[in-house]
């Protein structure tokens, strides 16, 4: 499966995050704001807002820098955008005084910022560090089950399952290719199982209707 995915989609399909990850300025922290900001949020809009943003903030002290007010409307475009603004700046407040401004490099460390949910911190150690880890959204969740890789009820309990199914060597690029895979091809709801490369293997539990 995941060697036919690979294949299948191109590395300019990315979502934005695994872009930027990959990307000459790549830093944890850009990783972390980045994946706060694409929250609720369509990747194209977080692309726009993090190309205008990622200038003027290279450190959390260049973003605590910045009145709440103009952060605010840099970030206008993305969903939540005056909670976001607040969020980005304890976040990055917390690592100054709590991590001596260094992104901090553990799932357990990160879920200890206020802010930051395990998607994030799964997203930063991964992309940010390129350390082991599964980050499980909505998109892998339920593309997991539906190919009956898990049987699980949250992504939490997907993670952990995946953790131990799924061998290591693909840990990282898990999310990334489920992500576009779910984007593009196996939505929600009616997936487009015609045009899916894995449709011979797929037993497409709980599907009720697919074009």
């Amino acid at each position: 499966m995941m060697k036919v995915l690979t294949a299948f989609f191109p590395e300019e399909a990315a979502p934005i995050i695994t872009r930027i990850s990959r990307g000459e300025k790549s830093d944890p922290f850009i990783v972390l704001v980045g994946t706060l900001l694409s929250l609720r949020t369509k990747d194209e809009t977080t692309e726009k807002v993090m190309e205008a943003l990622m200038p003027h903030v290279g450190t959390p002290r260049d973003l605590l820098r910045i009145p709440t007010g103009d952060l605010e409307r840099m970030i206008y475009p993305v969903g939540f955008y005056r909670n976001k603004a607040k969020i980005l700046k304890e976040v990055a407040g917390t690592i100054i005084t709590s991590f001596g401004g260094k992104v901090p490099d553990t799932i357990e460390e990160l879920l200890s910022i206020r802010g930051i949910g395990r998607k994030t911190a799964n997203l930063v150690v991964t992309e940010g560090y390129g350390k082991p880890g599964i980050c499980v959204d909505t998109h892998v969740h339920r593309i997991s089950n539906r190919l009956g890789i898990v049987s699980t009820k949250n992504p939490h309990q997907t993670e952990e399952m995946l953790r131990q199914v799924l061998p290591q060597k693909y840990w990282i690029v898990y999310n990334s290719l489920l992500v576009t895979f779910g984007k593009r091809i196996c939505t929600p709801l009616s997936p487009k199982c015609s045009q899916c490369p894995l449709n011979n293997i797929c037993p497409k539990k709980n599907v009720t209707k697919s074009r």
